[in-house]
């Protein structure tokens, strides 16, 4: 796909609590971007978020399809990696919930079609897209010298609240959920990830995940899903020659996040580019990391 001259024509694939939160508004409101349609599994949804936006409602995927350049993601990563693989074919661009997929072999069918079919894509790793975090990237990068660090990420959604009633973040839990975010920060901050030293589930579903990263570092996640903390907690600290930095969180929303992927996704497309340091390939790095991790927990 060329320039693009007029708005992207995005597709809407899931009505659920976070694509009506946050897609759907972003994407409707966006100058870059207009809302063409929506598919879910369960099509009443899908037409209630439809009408809110003016978009279509399409009967299956391949129908959607066939009416837009983008499709963006709101689904569990197994019905996400299914459809995204049929998009990129189709040669759609693809805008990617994280985990990009259920299994590493799946995310690795993903990353393939992307690269095979030319697609521009993007993952929805939600802090990387504020600018305090972007910021305060560059400033650690500068300074240099940090030798390990830590992720805390511990909240009750899966008590309650709006994503509570879903199934695979039960099944799946925090490593699936939540992981792609401390673990994208912490190799973000400390150099890639290598490995995975140890990882542990407790009964209670706390995870501890030990990382290996290249240069050296070491750094622990903790992670839970299940404890009723209210606000919960979502750090990412690392120390080293320069003492220690707190990755701060200055109050920019998802919305306004989602809406700079979406100033970056249509750069994009417009300029033809298809590599981004969030695109598809991050996402599948991502995905080792989970596999090892779950792998590793269950030795």
């Amino acid at each position: 796909m060329g320039r693009v001259d007029e708005q992207l024509r995005v597709g809407l694939i899931g009505a659920g609590p976070w694509a009506n939160m946050v897609h759907a508004p972003g994407i409707a409101d966006h100058p870059g971007t207009h809302l063409t349609t929506v598919w879910a599994r369960r099509e009443e949804a899908a037409t209630e978020l439809a009408k809110i936006h003016c978009a279509t409602v399409a009967k299956t995927p391949e129908e959607l399809l066939d009416q837009v350049d983008a499709v963006a993601f709101a689904v569990p990563p197994a019905v996400q990696a299914e459809i995204a693989v049929q998009a990129a074919e189709r040669g759609k661009h693809l805008i990617l919930e994280k985990p990009i997929a259920g299994t590493l072999a799946d995310a690795e069918r993903l990353v393939d079609a992307v690269e095979r079919n030319s697609v521009a894509s993007l993952v929805v790793l939600t802090k990387r897209f504020a600018p305090e975090t972007r910021e305060q990237l560059d400033q650690l990068a500068e300074a240099g010298g940090w030798v390990g660090g830590s992720a805390r990420w511990l909240t009750g959604a899966l008590l309650g609240g709006p994503f509570s009633h879903s199934p695979w973040r039960h099944e799946r839990g925090p490593l699936d959920d939540i992981g792609p975010h401390a673990f994208d920060l912490l190799d973000a901050t400390l150099g890639t990830i290598t490995d995975v030293i140890s990882a542990n589930r407790s009964e209670h579903g706390l995870w501890q995940i030990v990382f290996q990263h290249e240069g050296g570092a070491t750094s622990v996640a903790t992670m839970t899903m299940t404890l009723p903390l209210n606000p919960g907690i979502a750090e990412v600290i690392v120390y080293g020659e320069h003492g220690h930095r707190v990755l701060a969180d200055r109050g920019t929303t998802a919305q306004q996040c989602f809406t700079n992927l979406l100033d970056d996704f249509v750069a994009m497309v417009d300029s033809g580019t298809t590599e981004h340091p969030l695109d598809v390939r991050r996402g599948l790095h991502l995905q080792r990391i989970i596999d090892l991790a779950r792998r590793k927990s269950e030795a």
